[in-house]
């Protein structure tokens, strides 16, 4: 796993970034290191600067379904959802997950 996926396996952390989203744009990925498309997303985000925190979902089943409770998003797998004042405000899943489409996204809730 390359330094910029952190991993996200509890409800702390995800409150910690909940409250990032304040600030500024936060991105989740909701990943399968199994699974092909999960994979091809894993390496269009790693075209990104940003530090991601990530979520196995094989491994972190409890916190990846508290994040779809959370955010009102179904949950997908894989999935990126960005944050945004303690909401979400956008998501992506399987091939829809493009680094363009995720940049895109950030920079218009960045401001």
């Amino acid at each position: 796993m390359s330094e910029q996926f952190t991993p996200l396996t509890d409800e702390v952390t995800l409150e910690q970034l909940v409250e990032r989203s304040q600030a500024e744009p936060v991105l989740l990925f909701k990943h399968d290191p199994v699974c092909s498309i999960s994979v091809m997303a894993y390496y269009q985000l790693k075209q990104l600067d940003d530090e991601i925190p990530m979520i196995d979902v094989k491994r972190g089943g409890y916190i990846s379904r508290l994040v779809a409770v959370q955010t009102g998003v179904k949950h997908e797998s894989p999935q990126v959802i960005l944050l945004r004042n303690g909401k979400a405000v956008w998501s992506a899943s399987h091939f829809a997950i493009t680094a363009e489409a995720v940049q895109r996204a950030v920079d218009e809730h960045a401001g």
